[in-house]
């Protein structure tokens, strides 16, 4: 019994693990715990201290994750082996662990084979349902909505939803800082990557349908998706109302014959290599791979953004003073005026550094790896983790302060190495939404900063390492008022 109760107990904190992560070698970064990678390992990596009979670490693991993780280092260095119920992981911690880690191949260190509880919410045939190369094909079709052309028009579009939602909150008040910031980038997301005629449906039944899937990520889920449990249920539901949702309206596209210019026409008008046209699911499935893999995270650090500037003053005058002096030039919000509001990205980055979304990624070991004089066996669950690399104290300065200056000139402490921050992942699983990400926070928080002065009455939350994505415990509550200057955007 307590073998299935610790093998069920895994993932009630760590499905943080959980979504989608969607190379060039620097040079070394050693510790005095980094053995130098070699192909003639033969030993076993050694284990974390503490560990009980049958359940392991995971009394440790369920109280603070990040903690443990962090004492692991700590002991081991580069890699070390913990045991959570009945399952072996190995954590691999610093940016030459990292380097090799994302750089190994699919058929030797693999995602699909962790991640198959996904499947009954992006459906089958596309993420992690489908072949590696089929993968990359349907990963083919988002670049055009990542261009430098499209990043123009959805720069106008963060900046419009954004005032929108500043209009909703009057003079005055209290909001419920994660509530607020997940309703905010829902709306910026269905509306820039799947189309307008979607985000005008939000309020008619696709919110609630999107919020009843993310719901759908839970710890049976992970043991037995299909299993038909009332979450399940529910969730099934969801996800058939939202194909509803965007087939209904590709099908009014090919009668009316409208082709606007968004990411849903992208895939309609998309190809295989083969000369296969996608389907309506698998398009319905691309689109649900694309929300789940950058909305949720960005909710969760537009969040952090906001706590830490306002546990800042000074810095939070900075970015403020910056934003007087870009749009003294350029009074609408564009791509370009965002990309030189370097202050405020540089406070985005580094709460991506302190708060990154997803404290763990996790892959399969299928055959064994040899790095650092060690072996890990197939079968084993191989780690990275943001939580543990981005305090690294050989890497970062002073690594548990915010400090934002660490990522301008002459600190660059990002620049050592190419994985020194990987909360957007590495390698070819590396998110490709970062930088959409990146300035979707700019524009709301220069909209909001902008319009409101807002104060938070107690300390920063602790994180809730309960969720998938780490964000801060709740309650997280911010009061605003709205600022006596003019507003410096037309």
């Amino acid at each position: 019994m307590g073998t299935l109760y610790a093998a069920g107990a895994i993932f009630d904190v760590a499905v943080c693990l959980l979504g989608a992560e969607v190379a060039q070698r620097s040079h070394s970064v050693t510790t005095p715990h980094s053995p130098q990678p070699s192909q003639r390992a033969a030993k076993a990596v050694p284990e974390l201290a503490g560990g009980w009979p049958l359940i392991g670490h995971l009394p440790d693991f369920l109280k603070d994750p990040v903690s443990m993780l962090s004492r692991g280092w700590r002991e081991q260095g580069e890699l070390v082996r913990f045991r959570l119920g009945p399952r072996d992981f190995v954590l691999f911690t610093g940016p030459e662990a990292h380097d090799f880690y994302f750089r190994a191949p699919e058929d030797q260190l693999n995602a699909k084979a962790v991640y198959q509880f996904t499947v009954p919410i992006f459906g089958r045939g596309v993420a992690y349902d489908i072949s590696p190369e089929l993968m990359a094909e349907q990963l083919g079709f988002l670049y055009p909505a990542l261009r430098e052309s499209a990043m123009r028009k959805f720069a106008r579009i963060m900046f419009e939803e954004t005032r929108q939602f500043a209009d909703t909150l009057g003079e005055a008040g209290e909001i419920d800082l994660p509530h607020a910031m997940n309703e905010l980038t829902v709306n910026i997301a269905s509306h820039c990557l799947i189309g307008e005629d979607v985000r005008e449906q939000v309020d008619a039944g696709f919110a609630e349908a999107y919020h009843n899937l993310q719901n759908g990520i839970n710890t049976l889920g992970f043991f037995l998706p299909r299993l038909p449990t009332t979450a399940h249920r529910i969730r099934d539901r969801a996800r058939q109302q939202v194909a509803e949702i965007f087939s209904l309206t590709m099908t009014e596209r090919r009668l009316s014959g409208a082709r606007p210019d968004d990411f849903m026409q992208t895939l309609m008008q998309a190809r295989y290599t083969d000369g296969r046209a996608l389907s309506d699911d698998e398009i319905t499935g691309i689109l649900l791979t694309v929300l789940f893999a950058g909305q949720h995270t960005s909710a969760v650090l537009a969040t952090w953004t906001a706590l830490e500037l306002l546990r800042a003053p000074s810095y939070l005058a900075r970015v403020r003073d910056e934003m007087q002096d870009v749009y003294r030039e350029d009074e609408a919000m564009s791509l370009e005026s965002l990309k030189r509001q370097v202050v405020l990205e540089h406070a985005v980055r580094e709460c991506e550094r302190l708060h990154p979304p997803l404290i763990m990624l996790i892959r399969k070991v299928l055959k064994p790896l040899h790095y650092g004089g060690y072996t890990v066996p197939a079968g084993t669950l191989a780690v990275v983790s943001p939580a543990v690399s981005h305090r690294l104290p050989h890497i970062f300065s002073d690594p548990e302060r915010f400090s934002p200056d660490r990522f301008a000139a002459p600190a660059s402490e990002d620049k050592q190495h190419h994985f020194t921050l990987i909360g957007f992942g590495g390698g070819k699983h590396r998110c490709m939404g970062k930088h959409f990400a990146v300035l979707q926070l700019k524009a709301i928080w220069s909209v909001l900063l902008d319009r409101f002065d807002f104060h938070l009455d107690t300390e920063i939350p602790a994180p809730n390492y309960g969720s998938w994505v780490t964000g801060p415990k709740t309650p997280c509550r911010l009061r605003y008022s709205r600022r006596s200057q003019a507003s410096i955007f037309r």
